[in-house]
């Protein structure tokens, strides 16, 4: 059976400083795994290479048969990867529900015509992203929410919906940057029940990055 995910011989340098040196590694569908090692070791430069933030000295990224390698970040999250970061990245200012959709825009779309003119096309699309954001709140307990501004959530809910956001993206895989970071002890007792719920509900394969070991 082949991997989900190849990489092979992956390395980058920044001047002198090897960051990353020949890193490989073979993902299976529905698994969760593990990026384990100390600060500085390069787990977050290995999730750069495989988003596209950066574009690896040498290797390849392989995703379902279809070579990423060098491709934008665009592509490769249109490819089926999508990540959180340590750092929220939410859009602060919009909605919890706007969040959610910016991340559908990948697989619905009208054109900027169809949108300035707000032609039926506008509106249809705009109702099925609202409904599919809402599925994905429900999902997620975040539905009563979905009004408020995404900066005042709490900070374990803002996570809750950094993950609903990547997954509206639809990937295949889904790359967590420390998402217990800056938790509390309930709050990280609770992620980890979310992303196995994200694991076994949506059959997602999950690649993690964490220092809590439990």
């Amino acid at each position: 059976m082949s991997s989900m995910l190849s990489v092979k011989g992956l390395s980058i340098s920044f001047g002198g400083l090897k960051a990353v040196n020949d890193f490989a590694i073979e993902i299976e569908e529905g698994q969760l795994y593990g990026l384990i090692g100390p600060n500085g070791a390069g787990k977050t430069t290995i999730f750069n290479l495989l988003t596209g933030v950066y574009k690896p000295d040498t290797g390849t990224i392989i995703l379902n048969g279809k070579d990423l390698t060098g491709k934008s970040t665009t592509e490769i999250n249109k490819a089926g990867i999508a990540r959180t970061f340590q750092n929220i990245r939410l859009f602060k200012d919009l909605s919890v529900l706007d969040n959610v959709k910016a991340g559908l825009h990948n697989h619905h779309t009208y054109s900027t015509i169809e949108g300035i003119l707000r032609l039926p096309r506008y509106y249809k699309v705009e109702k099925e992203m609202d409904e599919e954001a809402m599925e994905l709140l429900k999902v997620f307990d975040l539905d009563s929410e979905c009004d408020f501004k995404a900066s005042n959530l709490p900070y374990g809910k803002q996570r809750k919906l950094e993950i609903a956001r990547a997954l509206a993206t639809e990937p295949k895989l889904l790359l967590l940057d420390e998402p217990a970071a800056g938790m509390n002890p309930n709050e990280t007792a609770e992620l980890m029940d979310t992303i196995r719920f994200v694991r076994d509900h949506f059959g997602m394969t999950i690649l993690l990055i964490e220092h809590d070991m439990k």
